[in-house]
């Protein structure tokens, strides 16, 4: 179970570390090795290869209608893995599509991350919290 922020800058050439409290759960469940692709929100899912092939799955088994969000998940998707330092490197293409530039956040989303441009998720945060509460949270208990 991944979750936490943690700030990130991306290297020249567009490797990023992964934080230490995570990369040892990395490289026991899953020998590393990642997949990393787009997300519908601007910003990118980076998988641990075993939770990949079980999204990958569920992706590819959906109807013609889905066609379109099938090649925006799979056709986009990189295979990456960990160096022995705890790097990963970020394809340009994927960098692009993110807005990744240098600073971003990585965030512990359960069975994935998510990595955002750091300026990209601040506004995309602070608008969600000056909105109202989605329907699923109103009757929820803080």
């Amino acid at each position: 179970m991944f979750q936490g922020a943690s700030s990130l800058s991306l290297d020249a050439k567009g490797r990023l570390s992964v934080p230490t409290r995570h990369r040892d759960v990395l490289s026991a469940t899953a020998a590393g090795q990642l997949t990393i692709t787009k997300h519908p929100h601007g910003c990118l899912m980076v998988f641990p290869r075993t939770e990949w092939e079980q999204f990958r799955q569920r992706i590819a088994a959906l109807p013609m209608s889905a066609q379109w969000w099938k090649r925006i998940f799979l056709g986009n998707a990189m295979d990456a893995e960990m160096d022995g330092t705890g790097r990963v490197l970020i394809s340009p293409e994927l960098r692009t599509a993110a807005g990744l530039t240098k600073e971003a956040i990585l965030l512990g989303m359960g069975n994935h991350f998510e990595l955002w441009d750091a300026e990209a998720y601040a506004a995309q945060e602070a608008k969600a919290m000056q909105g109202d509460l989605p329907d699923a949270l109103k009757d929820f208990s803080f």
